[in-house]
């Protein structure tokens, strides 16, 4: 395995409108993926994502830039482990969401970048891998089934 790229592709039945804002919007992002989130969406905006009880010992807080974002077909940010580093092309992971309309909804793309780039030993390196590909097989269900919720709330 070469733990390079992690890509996920879902069909969601919503516009690719409502897909770009649950992807791209904080009060979003906390409903399917992380358990809290601030975020400026605008390219070059930063933020943080906060997994667990934020304040808590064992709250994981990654920072958080965003790369472009080009409503409604395309939304990407760069997201780091260490909260002292500003996340860049060496230290981070690159999240792009692809959107693209399908009939009545959109058809995601999701694909996450940045194993290799990080310099980790191999054990580390795949033990990584696998716990964002797990994530993710967890959290683009999430995803689709929260778009399509707010696609059918009147």
């Amino acid at each position: 395995m070469e733990y390079g790229s992690i890509e996920r592709e879902i069909y969601v039945d919503a516009s690719p409108e409502i897909v770009f804002e649950v992807v791209s919007r904080p009060e979003h992002l906390r409903e399917w993926w992380s358990d809290d989130a601030k975020l400026d969406p605008a390219p070059g905006g930063t933020g943080e994502l906060t997994f667990g009880e934020h304040g808590s010992e064992s709250a994981i807080v990654v920072p958080m830039t965003v790369v472009e974002s080009v409503p409604p077909r395309l939304f990407s940010f760069r997201w780091a482990y260490d909260p002292s580093l500003a996340p860049g092309p060496s230290n981070s992971f690159l999240v792009c969401f692809e959107l693209v309309p399908s009939g009545a909804g959109t058809t995601v793309r999701l694909t996450e970048t940045g194993f290799r780039e990080q310099g980790w030993e191999i054990a580390v390196l795949e033990e990584t891998y696998r716990d964002h590909a797990s994530g993710w097989d967890r959290f683009v269900p999430q995803l689709g089934a929260y778009a399509a919720r707010l696609a059918s709330t009147p």
